[in-house]
């Protein structure tokens, strides 16, 4: 880690390790901002963007254990306007798009899984995305415009037949809204970061709190590190809160979030979900046939011996997907550089927090670490 700062690819690091519930090591690394030469502190404040995902995936758990929704139940049961929702599939000779009924209505397992049909928009280049792009999605000005955006723009591709990373995660934010009739920040609030004490995570960052929040970085055309232009999406509440990627927080809130599930959903006493439902979200709920290396984003590839759970990516076999973490470990990251894992063989959880964007010469930290922590695992059963 201290070589990525030294090497200026990344400002500053913050990692956490902790086994059998205790924190066996904590770190700091550079700095929070580089122009002040603000130092890196245990408690600085990141934005984790992805890393939201499973915390979005435990509030549906909740409301799952409330008998709210089940896994096989059509998402257009709780939101009537994509009942309508057709596929792409393909362009005609003259380049209008060609669309057809679903083979069946996307579930609210698919939703969870990245297999409905959906895509980001981002990471892709097909007129479906093009249409995420054009309509500003991700940029609507509450749950209820995503929706109805959402409604009128043709799935990528048969439910059920490919894993795409999507908005899926911020299409169950509006689930929780509806279904526990409560924003989605108060009811993370009241049923998470509340009862865990996570009391630096939110959808924005206090006033009183901004001289913690870390500086982003991104890379140039040539991948030198250089400060991206203030922004005020963390300043104030947001109207459209993303559970696909809205939160800011610190290692140690999320060491308490990954604990929780680490210990099949409680934490210091408070049962945030059972441990049946905790499995449930951490295990794998991907064909095989999905499972072979043809789909990806950003680093992470699904794969023989990887596959994804609810809101998590989950390690069914690591030796054949090729990595030393136990059997049954779930995992995540964010845009910048923030990663996590949780393994529940061996009793351990390790959080990796830094603040530089994805794209050029940003340095795949979460790789590096984990030979680095299991290196030093020398007897695994104790």
């Amino acid at each position: 880690m201290q070589r990525e700062v030294d090497q200026k690819e990344l400002a500053g690091v913050v990692t956490l390790l902790a086994r059998h519930g205790q924190v066996v090591e904590e770190r700091t690394y550079g700095k929070k901002d580089i122009a002040t030469a603000a130092p890196m502190r245990a408690d600085t404040i990141f934005r984790i963007f992805s890393m939201t995902k499973p915390v979005t995936g435990v509030a549906m758990m909740i409301l799952y254990e409330e008998g709210k929704w089940r896994p096989s139940d059509p998402i257009s049961k709780f939101i009537p306007e994509f009942a309508q929702l057709k596929v792409f599939k393909g362009l005609d000779q003259s380049g209008k798009m060609i669309l057809e009924d679903p083979i069946h209505p996307p579930t609210m397992r698919e939703l969870m899984s990245h297999t409905a049909g959906f895509t980001y928009g981002i990471f892709g280049h097909t007129p479906v995305d093009k249409m995420y792009q054009d309509e500003h999605v991700l940029q609507s000005e509450s749950l209820q415009v995503m929706i109805g955006k959402l409604a009128k723009i043709p799935l990528l591709y048969q439910p059920g037949t490919r894993w795409e990373y999507s908005v899926s995660m911020d299409i169950q934010g509006y689930i929780v809204e509806k279904l526990s009739g409560r924003p989605l920040p108060d009811f993370m609030q009241e049923h998470i970061f509340g009862p865990l004490k996570m009391k630096d995570t939110g959808f924005y960052v206090p006033k009183e709190k901004w001289d913690r929040f870390a500086t982003l970085y991104q890379g140039d055309e040539k991948g030198a590190m250089v400060a991206s232009s203030p922004d005020a999406r963390f300043a104030a509440p947001p109207t459209m809160p993303s559970g696909g990627g809205g939160l800011v927080s610190t290692a140690q809130d999320y060491l308490r979030f990954s604990q929780m599930l680490l210990n099949g959903g409680e934490l210091d006493g408070e049962r945030i979900l059972s441990p049946g439902a905790v499995a449930l979200m951490t295990a794998n709920h991907l064909a095989p046939r999905l499972m072979t290396g043809e789909f990806s984003v950003g680093t992470e590839t699904i794969r023989p011996g990887m596959g994804y759970g609810y809101d998590c990516a989950v390690f069914t076999d690591p030796l054949e997907a090729d990595e030393v973490v136990g059997k049954g470990t779930f995992f995540w990251l964010g845009a910048a550089d923030t990663w996590f894992w949780i393994d529940p063989t061996n009793d351990l959880i390790f959080i990796g927090m830094t603040q530089r964007m994805i794209g050029p010469g940003q340095p795949n930290v979460e790789q590096l670490s984990r030979p680095l922590v299991y290196q030093a695992l020398v007897k695994p059963k104790m």
